[in-house]
């Protein structure tokens, strides 16, 4: 483990295996609650007397809460303790999930789900830099991470199967007390299980309260703005007012932690090639996936009029082909790097969604959604295995908290601004169709078929930026280690000698690692 993590004694040795199945299995659980619920929104809004108006707030206030404090969560992982973090984010999950499903009024729910969202926003980060600290880089490392891929890619499609089974068989209020045996489960074997670590802090220098403030509330303003720009309007003055306040809490964050001797999220991180450009391409493909999921739910039930539970069994396909192809993916980046089985893995999603673009008003589902489904699948287990191995590789074991977090808001936020903007196109089409004299089917599915070339031209640009701005090999560990050290050389009187010696160490130790391998 790297030296710049403080690892706390154990006993008993540690079995990698047994952490990463204490990890995913919370972390299905966060990704699960997020698809879940949207199947029990009709009941729960008959049975709670919920408005048109206020049924989004069931799944806007976890959104909000949950992408707006990811990236605080991640570095207090780092900060206070990986496992210290991921059991209090399951005990507040579980806890929140409970209430959730006692509830009896419209606000008790809203309250609760926040409270979900921030026990979703401690979990998530701090289950992926588990990860990253029990597994070394390298194959054993890009397995656990095909793992991860999976969870992430498959984990909706499967809460909607298992969200039209549970209302269809029990009620709405299921949804969430599944979560409590889960968590309960989790509660117990990681404090067993899962080591505890954390980085080495800087002492005296103060916490960078400012810094923590600022970041939450800017990306929690980005959020909501996202959330509401479809009913504002994206000229409208609120909209822009919004991104103009997110704006400014992130500036004067940057410009507070270019200041603290000691910041919440040190910016040097950005520099690192290969996580800059991986989040800015997974920006694009999340975009794309969530736009996904929406609308082919929309289809399948308003045009073709599944119901809940036909609609989540629809999803299977998916499920099976992305998570054989996330295994397959972790073997082909051992061979090659990540950056080819990226962009490979982006094409053929583009060619998925170009698929899903020819729906018909009047199609079924063998021939028009179960194809784009399969090669969706496929395509976005090539891209969710590389792209989380580019992201977080070569980065120190202190600072995988902060990375995990980051990896995560960027998810969220992509997934609230490809929505805004495919609901946008696709609410635009529909209304075009139907003032047309288009029937109600046809409307729809030429909205839709909008929301979907969106999504394959967003697939496409992120074939580009990860083809233009991720390096060929991504950035390790043992280059920050090297950089450092030719820079202390680079102040020394014989600098120059230095320099080569500098070079020489880095030779020997890549040659050392190549014979361990």
């Amino acid at each position: 483990m790297s030296a710049d993590v403080i690892s706390v004694p154990r006993t008993s040795r540690v079995n990698p295996n047994a952490v990463l199945a204490v990890v995913a299995v919370a972390q299905f659980m966060v990704i699960l609650d997020a698809s879940v619920v949207n199947v029990a929104l009709p009941t729960i809004r008959v049975d709670l007397g919920f408005s048109e108006q206020s049924l989004s707030w069931i799944l806007n206030a976890y959104t909000l809460v949950f992408g707006g404090f990811l990236l605080l969560g991640g570095r207090l992982a780092d900060r206070l303790g990986r496992r210290r973090l991921f059991v209090t984010g399951i005990a507040l999950f579980a806890t929140a999930s409970l209430i959730c499903g006692v509830s009896q009024s419209e606000g008790m729910l809203l309250v609760a789900r926040g409270l979900q969202g921030l026990g979703g926003a401690l979990v998530s980060p701090a289950a992926l830099s588990i990860i990253l600290t029990t597994f070394a880089e390298g194959s054993e490392r890009n397995r656990a991470l095909a793992v991860w891929g999976a969870i992430s890619g498959a984990g909706g499609a499967i809460g909607l199967l298992l969200g039209g089974a549970i209302v269809e068989a029990l009620t709405w209020r299921w949804v969430f007390f599944i979560n409590v045996p889960i968590g309960a489960v989790v509660l117990a074997l990681a404090p067993r299980i899962v080591p505890e670590s954390r980085a080495k802090s800087t002492a005296g220098t103060g916490y960078d309260a400012g810094g923590a403030v600022t970041i939450t509330l800017g990306t929690i303003v980005l959020v909501f703005t996202l959330i509401k720009g479809n009913d504002w309007g994206w000229t409208s003055g609120r909209t822009l007012a919004g991104f103009a306040a997110s704006a400014l809490l992130l500036l004067t964050f940057v410009l507070i932690e270019r200041r603290h001797e000691d910041p919440l999220i040190p910016l040097r991180i950005f520099t690192n090639r290969s996580v800059a450009a991986s989040n800015a391409t997974l920006l694009v493909v999340v975009a794309a996936l969530f736009g996904m999921f929406f609308f082919c739910t929309l289809y399948l039930q308003q045009v073709l009029g599944y119901n809940a539970l036909k609609t989540g069994i629809a999803y299977m396909p998916l499920s099976v082909s992305l998570i054989l192809s996330s295994g397959l993916a972790s073997k082909l980046v051992d061979r090659f790097t990540p950056k080819p089985i990226l962009v490979a893995g982006l094409l053929v999603a583009t060619g998925g969604f170009v698929l899903f673009a020819r729906v018909t008003g009047h199609g079924d589902y063998a021939s028009h959604v179960l194809p784009a489904m399969l090669i969706l699948g496929v395509g976005f287990g090539f891209v969710f295995v590389p792209i989380t191995i580019a992201a977080t590789t070569g980065v120190a074991a202190g600072d995988s908290g902060l990375v995990s977090g980051l990896v995560n808001t960027t998810q969220q936020v992509g997934g609230s601004l490809g929505l805004a903007i495919l609901a946008s196109v696709s609410t635009s089409r529909i209304s075009n169709a139907l003032d047309g004299g288009s029937p109600l089917p046809d409307a729809l599915t030429h909205g839709f078929k909008g929301a979907f070339t969106v999504g394959a031209v967003l697939c496409a640009a992120g074939a580009v930026l990860a083809m233009t701005l991720l390096p060929g090999r991504p950035r390790r560990a043992e280059d920050e280690q090297v950089e450092a050290l030719s820079m202390a050389f680079a102040r020394c009187p014989g600098a120059p000698y230095c320099g080569h010696l500098a070079r020489l160490v880095a030779v020997g130790r890549r040659v050392r690692a190549a014979a361990g391998r």
